[in-house]
Order: C-alpha cells, then sequence, then structure tokens
C-alpha cells in the first residue's frame, strides 16, 4: 500500500480550541444543554464534565545541535467510566493544557455515541514537530512516553496519532512502554505500523468512514448521490483518504487543498492524478490539470457536499453566508463554529457533526486494540464491513433522537454520547 503524505496544518485564524481563557468551558457548553434536557441529577452532571485526570510533565529535549530545551507536555482522561481511556498525541508548538483538556472531553463523547467501550483521552508536547528533525520527534516522543507511563496501559489509557504524530511516533510509543514493562506491549497505543500489530485499513479509516457517513446522511434526507459536487478542504489522512472514496463511489470530487493551497476543476479532479502528484511532490502545488484556488474560496465554491477535513473554526459566522453547499460533513474536528452552523442550519444546510462524521478513526482504533488484546489480526474487508456497520447504526441513531426531538444532529449525537456515560456511572455507582 502506497504512505499516505503527511496531514499538514492549513493556513488559519486562531483555533477556538487555542483562543480566549477557557476554551474547555466553550467546549462544555454542549454538554451542559445535554444534561439538562436529560434532567440529569447535578452531582452526576458535574462528575461527567469534570476530567478525572490531569498530568503535566517537562520534557527535555537535546537538540541535534546539542542546545538542551524543555517542552511541556501533557496527558489528560476525561471519563473512564466505559472502558479505558482513550485519545490521541500532538506534538504543536501552541498546545495548551486547555486545548488538551477539550480534545480529551471530545473523546469521551465521539467514543460514547459510536458506542465503543472507551473514555476519552488526549495528550501532547508543546513543540514544533514541523521545526524538528526525525531523531529530535523520538526523544521527545520516548521521554513524553516514559514521564506519563503511569497513565498507560492496554486497560487503561490507550494513545493514537493525531497532529504532527504518525506510525512511527507510535512505534516508539510501543516500544518505549515496551522496554519499561519487559514485554512488547501492542495494544499500548493504535495507529502504529502493521508490522508492529497495526491493523489493515487503520490508515484509512477516519476518511473512508467519513464517506459512509456522508452516503447515509444523504439517504436519510432524502437525497439522490449521483453527481452529487464534492469539495475537500484538506489532503491528509483524512481529506485525501475521503477524495480517493469519493471518486472511487462515482462522486465528483471538484475542489481539495492542503496546507499550501488547492485545486479545482468544475467536471471533477483526476483525483487518482492529483494524489499520484501530491506524494512525489509534497504538496498539490502546481498540478497542472486544474485551476488554484486558496482555502477560504474552496469553502464557498460551487459544490453540494463540503467537507472540512483540516483544521478547527474554518467555515465561520463571516463566510457562513457564502457556503454554497446543500450538505456539510465535518472530517476535522470542530471546523465550523456553533454561530456559523446556526446561520448554515438556517438557510437548511444539514450540518453532520465531527462526533459521527470523523469518528471511523477512533472506530478503527478500536479494532486494532481488539486485534493485539486478541492477537488474531482481522484482513481489511473485515475491517472496512464492521467500520460500516457501526458507523451506519450510530448515524441511523443521533438521526432518529435529532427528529424526535427536533434538535440538530450535533445536539442528539451530545444527547446520546452523555446518556450512555451517564448511564454507566449511574450503574458503577461513586466510589466515595
Amino acid at each position: 500500500m502506497t504512505p499516505e503524505p503527511p496531514s499538514l496544518p492549513l493556513p488559519q485564524p486562531p483555533s477556538p480550541l487555542a483562543a480566549g481563557p477557557r476554551p474547555f468551558e466553550e467546549a462544555a457548553r454542549l454538554f451542559d444543554a445535554a444534561a439538562e434536557r436529560l434532567n440529569l441529577e447535578p452531582g452526576l452532571a458535574t462528575v461527567l464534565r469534570v476530567p478525572d485526570r490531569e498530568m503535566r510533565v517537562a520534557i527535555p529535549v537535546v537538540r541535534d545541535d546539542k542546545r538542551l530545551e524543555v517542552c511541556d507536555g501533557w496527558r489528560v482522561q476525561h471519563n473512564s467510566a466505559r472502558g479505558p481511556c482513550k485519545g490521541g498525541i500532538r506534538f504543536a508548538a501552541d498546545l495548551t493544557l486547555d486545548q488538551v483538556r477539550t480534545l480529551a472531553f471530545w473523546m469521551t463523547w465521539k467514543c460514547a455515541v459510536v458506542n465503543l467501550p472507551f473514555g476519552g483521552a488526549a495528550g501532547g508536547v508543546a513543540c514544533d514537530a514541523r521545526a524538528m528533525s526525525a531523531a529530535e520527534i523520538e526523544r521527545v516522543t520516548r521521554r513524553y512516553t516514559a514521564s506519563i507511563l503511569d497513565l498507560l496501559g492496554p486497560e487503561r489509557d490507550i494513545p493514537g496519532p493525531d497532529l504532527h504524530t504518525d506510525e512511527s511516533v507510535m512505534g516508539w510509543v510501543m516500544d518505549t512502554y515496551s522496554m519499561h514493562v519487559r514485554h512488547t506491549e501492542t495494544g499500548i497505543v493504535t495507529g502504529k505500523p502493521p508490522s508492529l500489530g497495526g491493523s489493515i485499513g487503520r490508515r484509512r479509516g477516519t476518511g473512508r468512514g467519513l464517506v459512509i457517513v456522508a452516503k447515509e446522511a444523504l439517504a436519510a434526507a432524502g437525497r439522490t448521490a449521483q453527481g452529487l459536487r464534492v469539495a475537500i478542504q484538506g489532503a491528509g489522512a483524512v481529506g485525501g483518504v475521503a477524495a480517493e472514496q469519493f471518486h472511487e463511489e462515482g462522486f465528483p470530487v471538484v475542489a481539495i487543498s492542503d496546507y499550501l493551497g488547492g485545486l479545482h476543476r468544475a467536471d471533477g479532479l483526476d483525483v487518482p492524478s492529483v494524489r499520484a502528484w501530491q506524494r512525489e511532490r509534497g504538496s498539490l502545488a502546481g498540478y497542472p490539470e486544474a485551476d488554484a484556488i486558496s482555502n477560504v474560496d474552496l469553502l464557498e465554491c460551487e459544490c453540494d457536499l463540503l467537507v472540512p477535513a483540516a483544521t478547527e473554526n474554518q467555515i465561520r459566522t463571516e463566510n457562513a453566508p457564502r457556503v454554497k453547499a446543500s450538505l456539510v460533513v465535518e472530517g476535522a474536528n470542530s471546523p465550523t463554529t456553533p454561530d456559523a452552523e446556526a446561520a448554515l442550519s438556517a438557510r437548511g444546510v444539514l450540518v453532520v457533526p465531527d462526533l459521527v462524521a470523523n469518528a471511523g478513526g477512533v472506530t478503527a482504533s478500536y479494532f486494532e486494540w481488539v486485534q493485539n488484546r486478541t492477537g488474531y489480526a482481522w484482513d481489511e474487508t473485515t475491517v472496512f464491513e464492521r467500520l460500516a456497520r457501526m458507523l451506519r447504526e450510530a448515524f441511523q441513531e443521533v438521526w432518529g433522537v435529532s427528529a424526535r426531538e427536533r434538535i440538530s444532529l450535533r445536539e442528539a449525537a451530545m444527547l446520546v454520547a452523555v446518556d450512555r456515560v451517564a448511564s454507566c456511572e449511574r450503574l458503577r455507582g461513586i466510589y466515595a
């Protein structure tokens, strides 16, 4: 299988996860609304809102030129009522504790809405991985893993890749943990290379899952998929894979972009040719068989289905009125601000939230963890069949709640997730 090109960040305004003094409190508003609708006991609502555990660590890094630097690192476990915590590790220069806390919070609900036996976690190191060599990133990874070792374990907390981390980084996490426990433990991390216990199909899980959910949304809304034009912001592990899948299933992909900008062709791009160009040159720039388009203009181009699959806060109040798509399927985390979603909904635009739309990644990670725990590898057909079944079931449940309660799909997804976690907390009781 041809390796995927790296998922690189797009030029963007300040992220909602990093902006303002209390991003976690901003994210928790949706939870508060769900808790009120479910009539949760005040004490239980507080338990579900507050992270279980937070750890800060200092990460000394010896640079290649022998300079010694110290970076901040964190691991946050939000809730483990349904099972061990699951969530990514990201390396980003602007990473903060509140951002990590928010990511862990969302992972709890994403796992619950797809009915996975996981809670939510997140972690990372505040470092500019793009300016580091592979050797420097390895040193950061191993020291970070060793520093949070007491939190990790296949029955405690299972990390996975996130922004600026990949299969290599996950391999180093697995090796570092295994060296400390004195045996090879593949189940400690997901997103590993297949030769180290990674699951076939894991790399394509989020992008493929996004297409599955998009098709379910079209069917539920009574819309035909034939000839539906797709525009995708992002061309990495999510957007790039989704573009390939849409193309294979007959959807014209009219626009796609990466961190340097994008490509547009009204009658549809030759996606295999575009992806081959990207792999060979490291970006989409200069591809000769399409017109150049900016990341901003891509969001406003003529299309039927828009997939923001890059970074947070891309569809905002100022550009929402110019979005021409009638269906938005979120491939990135939090790409649509609440005010922008309200503006889109007022115009009849259906928004499928990230909690469901990009849950293919964590679902495929769950499959990897299961295979590692049982010592038996599935073939690609089995992985994708089970992925499709779980995502379809999750979407149909959310759609049903949305219709019954007359609320948005995002509110419905949160309602399903909070109800599941609250039920587990009640059954387990409070150990005090």
